[in-house]
């Protein structure tokens, strides 16, 4: 029987170029929340790491991405982590969320996806 389980990666907070303003060439903060949707044949037999997705793909490309060139759109940024998580089979649905803190004093702006295979 599957198992079927979501794995999140909450409120990740990077500096990354995103943007298309001037003054978006540099870092600024960004808060990143993934949830994917995870399906294993069966649930883990064992407390290995083995039998799971290792969420430290996740985050540790989501880092290596805030070292490149940026995007200038939070929807290809959002579109670039749902496709990053869909890269395994086991990922079913992958909501992303990126949200920009500092633009506005009185509001955080954001976007928001969900992809499924």
């Amino acid at each position: 029987m599957s198992a079927t389980y979501t794995i999140l990666l909450d409120e990740m907070n990077v500096a990354m170029r995103l943007g298309i303003y001037p003054h978006e060439a540099e870092p600024q903060p960004i808060t990143l929340s993934v949830a994917m949707t995870i399906t294993y044949p069966a649930a883990p037999g064992t407390d290995r790491i083995e039998e799971v997705l290792d969420y430290d793909f996740l985050r540790d490309s989501i880092l290596a991405m805030a070292e490149g060139p940026g995007f200038a759109l939070q929807e290809s940024l959002c579109e670039a982590i749902a496709a990053l998580c869909l890269s395994d089979p086991r990922v079913m649905v992958v909501k992303v969320r990126s949200t920009k803190t500092d633009i506005y004093p009185d509001a955080r702006i954001g976007c928001a996806i969900e992809r499924r295979r």
